[in-house]
């Protein structure tokens, strides 16, 4: 009998955009993270963002999907995004 694999780990950045008013629709693709929508400035600002937390990664020599969420969110301060734009941490099990 053949074992099925064992299903590997992913994590994805996900960023969206809702100030666009020129009907433009944007979207970047890159590694480990998708950004859809907003204003030029507002895509520009979170294709920054989505860099130097893969940069913050690398420096610690981890990997996204094995990131614990205090640390996902250390590192989103460290960048300079702000609560307001960060999920809520789940509650302890």
């Amino acid at each position: 009998m053949v074992q099925p694999k064992e299903q590997e780990k992913k994590a994805w950045l996900l960023g969206v955009g809702r100030d666009n008013d020129d009907g433009h629709l944007r979207i970047t693709r890159g590694h480990n993270y998708q950004l859809f929508g907003g204003s030029e400035g507002t895509h520009d600002v979170m294709q920054e963002k989505a860099v130097k937390f893969n940069e913050k990664l690398r420096e610690r020599g981890r990997h996204l999907e094995d990131i614990s969420h205090n640390e996902f969110r250390d590192i989103a301060h460290e960048i300079g995004l702000s609560d307001k734009n960060l999920p809520p941490v789940p509650p302890e099990p």
